[in-house]
């Protein structure tokens, strides 16, 4: 029961955090887009297209068009690897440290309950 108790919480942590985020002025990231974008921030680098495939176990393609995404909202950039032309190395932004930040500060309230719905319904996912 109590990781049933834990999982729950963690759901309704990411529902939270997932309607502040839709919520909020800005563009809205899909899953893929966000795992991408996590993955860059929050594991060593240097990260290319190659390992970002390989790491999240999804085509070089769909990891092409995440990153055309976070480009686009400079959440992200590619610089060619001067070790090997034929590599692209992602980079990290300052607009994506500061969005980063503010996914921290996002999930920290919605893990303190602030911004919450007070009746726990709207937060419990639906039982098998």
């Amino acid at each position: 029961m109590a990781a049933s108790s834990a999982s729950e919480q963690l759901l309704g942590v990411l529902r939270d955090t997932v309607v502040a985020l839709v919520r909020r002025d800005g563009p809205d990231l899909s899953a893929r887009q966000l795992g991408v974008f996590l993955t860059v921030y929050l594991t060593e680098g240097p990260h290319t297209v190659r390992g970002l495939a390989a790491e999240l176990n999804v085509s070089k393609p769909a990891i092409t068009r995440a990153l055309d995404r976070l480009g686009e909202l400079d959440l992200a950039r590619r610089k060619v690897d001067p070790a090997d032309r034929r590599s692209v190395i992602v980079q990290q932004t300052t607009k994506g440290a500061a969005f980063l930040r503010e996914l921290r500060k996002i999930m920290g309230e919605a893990g303190s309950g602030k911004e919450t719905k007070s009746s726990s319904g709207g937060r419990r996912a639906a039982s098998a």
